[in-house]
């Protein structure tokens, strides 16, 4: 179901494009201008890694490592749905998956995932303030036991 009230084409653009930038920027390994994506304080949530992600200098340091060990990995990021948006917040859910190509091998898929994300806007472009990921091969949890 659509928000209550229409989102502008505008805004789905300007959303649309930060998800198309993001994927390319981690696959190029371009760490510092992933991690300005997100707010300064901006949080990375998956159960993929020990701990959240929070704040500019850990995102980096993030996209860094992620780069480093990731060789020919793509993120394949599809059916974008803003669930709810106004002029300053929206929320934002997707899917990701994570495709690896080793030198003249086959692609596997690594991972399949689902994004949730609550995106702001500031200074005229949108950013994540949060971004929640879940496996697809993990078992359900509830906030309380997460």
């Amino acid at each position: 179901m659509p928000p209550a009230d229409p989102i502008s084409a505008e805004t789905l653009l300007r959303i649309q494009w930060l998800y198309g930038a993001q994927s390319h920027l981690i696959d190029e390994g371009r760490a510092a201008e992933w991690a300005a994506t997100f707010t300064p304080d901006g949080e990375f949530h998956s159960p993929s890694y020990p701990e959240p992600v929070i704040g500019t200098r850990d995102l980096t340091a993030f996209a860094e490592r992620f780069a480093a060990g990731a060789g020919r990995a793509r993120h394949v990021l599809t059916n974008v749905h803003v669930e709810a948006a106004d002029a300053h917040r929206a929320t934002v859910r997707a899917y990701l998956q994570i495709v690896s190509t080793p030198a003249g091998g086959p692609s596997r898929l690594d991972r399949m995932t689902t994004l949730t994300d609550d995106l702001l806007q500031v200074g005229g472009r949108w950013l994540i303030r949060r971004r929640t990921v879940r496996r697809d091969d993990a078992p359900e949890t509830t906030e309380e036991n997460a």
